[in-house]
């Protein structure tokens, strides 16, 4: 796992050297414009302009994937070369502007919250497919309620028959009073997001509270709920990852739409007030 994350990792500065490459063909380029009296900013601007139409066919791309274009994982790679080119040739193309308005100022703005969303989005990509995979495998994301109802019923169904057959109703007091809050949905998302172990924490410790005061045959019922809480467990991990990989996607693409909207609209003004 450590030698998969750390690998990407790897990949992820090689893209950004690569487009750190491009930007610097690029600036020597604007330099020389500069020495011969000519327009950096436009010759800038084009350049920046350009990458973001290539990074909206990407969202294009992923809409079509019937058509016979290169694969997903190439697009994927391209698009991230982009979006950290597009970040340097913004720094470039604002400082040879000069002063904004607060047009350019919301574009800014909007580019920048942009860009932050796209390298958020970039961890995601490449940590959480794995992660997931690693947890046992993935679940189908609109299964998850229906598995959680089925963990809980089968929950339910032993303590009822724990209760039945053993004349006490201390499990069925301890889950009425704790566990059902975290059989009823998923739990614990925060911490889910950011790997960490409290939720197993959280059940480990109720069942051993719990433990103390059950004898032999109720304990073989709390470690039968035990097993199916660590099942649940995996399925809230899955349903956190998974809601956060699409809830990422509903974010970044409409930010991106607003940038290549606005970054439209001011070349339409550049090329109708200054050429």
């Amino acid at each position: 796992m450590k030698i998969q994350q750390g690998f990407s990792l790897a990949r992820v500065w090689a893209h950004m050297g690569l487009a750190l490459l491009l930007f610097v063909v690029t600036w020597i380029w604007t330099v020389q414009i500069d020495k011969t009296l000519g327009f950096s900013v436009i010759a800038s601007g084009s350049i920046l302009f350009g990458v973001l139409v290539f990074l909206a066919l990407f969202n294009a791309r992923k809409r079509l994937p019937f058509l016979p274009l290169a694969p997903s994982f190439i697009w994927f790679q391209l698009h991230t070369v982009g979006g950290f080119l597009a970040l340097f040739l913004f720094w470039l193309h604002v400082s040879a502007t000069g002063e904004k308005g607060l047009y350019g100022q919301i574009l800014t703005v909007l580019f920048y919250i942009t860009s932050f969303s796209g390298v958020v989005g970039l961890v995601i990509e490449k940590v959480y497919p794995r992660q997931l995979t690693c947890s046992g495998g993935e679940i189908i994301y609109e299964r998850i309620p229906t598995e959680i109802a089925e963990i809980r019923d089968e929950v339910e169904s032993l303590v009822l028959k724990s209760t039945d057959e053993t004349g006490s109703s201390t499990l069925a007091e301890h889950y009425l009073e704790t566990l059902r809050w975290y059989f009823q949905k998923p739990r614990f998302f925060i911490s889910n997001i950011f790997g960490s172990y409290q939720s197993q924490h959280w059940v480990r410790q109720q069942c051993m509270i719990l433990e103390r005061f059950l004898n032999e045959k109720e304990r073989e019922y709390l470690d039968k709920v035990y097993a199916l809480a660590e099942k649940k467990r995996k399925i809230d991990f899955q349903y956190a990852l998974q809601t956060l990989l699409k809830t990422w996607l509903l974010v970044h693409v409409p930010l991106a739409a607003a940038v290549m909207a606005m970054a439209t609209w001011h070349l339409i003004l550049i090329l109708v007030f200054f050429i």
